[in-house]
């Protein structure tokens, strides 16, 4: 996830941890999705994954999952990639109780946090994956089944050379349209102008995607994605921000 966007995440050189990369293919090339950086885990983070993580967490077992049995109803369900620290699935989480939310992210310190805040708010219509996005999509998340997808600000690699490291590439949309149930949503935001051209370039041209805004449209920010700190911050700056959003075809 980005650093300067609205992720409150720790630099390359600040954990302890190597960087250890996952990797999705496409065709015959890896797209590295992430780094995993862990940073600094207090001692209140891990007292929530030893206490809360029975409650609101959920172990990847690389098989499908029967989500009306974990959360012990039938709802619609949201699935947020990349949570970070947990801003915004808190948010929506205190403002939809009558969806299902499923958190995905692989960074330890702010998984914790968020677990923290789950209990204190008494959200037990969330639950977290402390896993990579993309095996959690291909081998548990059944094809049709998620109402919307969230992905904010995510790791803009904004070197050229790392480019292809980002997330938003064309086999990783062909797997959220797959995912997406018939009147699904996906909802993207960036405070990279250039990863916005990118995602622009993939989704727009991605069988079952339309754009809501029209083809390199943005729309301005939904009520349901709070305006973070940083956000508010980089806009004094003069920094832009832009959300994607597209419905999933029915044709």
């Amino acid at each position: 996830m980005t650093d300067s966007g609205s992720k409150d995440k720790p630099g390359a050189g600040e954990g302890k941890v190597p960087p250890k990369p996952f990797t999705i293919e496409e065709g015959r090339r890896q797209v590295r999705s992430f780094v995993l950086r862990q940073g600094r885990f207090t001692p209140a983070q891990q007292r929530a994954f030893d206490e809360l993580w029975p409650r609101f967490g959920i172990d990847y077992q690389g098989a499908p999952r029967d989500y009306d049995a974990i959360f012990g109803r039938r709802a619609k369900r949201v699935l947020e990639i990349g949570f970070g620290n947990g801003e915004a699935l808190r948010f929506a989480a205190q403002h939809d109780r009558e969806r299902d939310l499923i958190g995905i992210e692989v960074h330890a310190p702010g998984v914790g946090r968020l677990l923290n805040a789950l209990a204190e708010d008494g959200s037990d219509h969330v639950r977290l994956y402390h896993h990579d996005a993309v095996e959690v999509l291909n081998h548990e998340v059944a094809d049709g089944s998620l109402d919307e997808i969230r992905i904010y600000f995510p790791d803009p690699w904004h070197k050229k050379r790392h480019n292809k490291r980002r997330l938003v590439q064309p086999a990783f949309a062909q797997l959220l349209v797959r995912k997406l149930a018939a009147d699904g949503r996906l909802h993207l935001a960036t405070d990279w102008q250039d990863y916005a051209e990118q995602m622009w370039d993939v989704l727009d041209a991605t069988e079952g995607l339309v754009n809501r805004a029209g083809p390199r449209g943005s729309v301005p920010r939904p009520d349901w994605r709070p305006q973070t700190h940083f956000e508010t911050r980089g806009q004094k700056l003069g920094h832009g921000v832009w959300d994607l959003l597209y419905d999933k075809s029915r044709d």
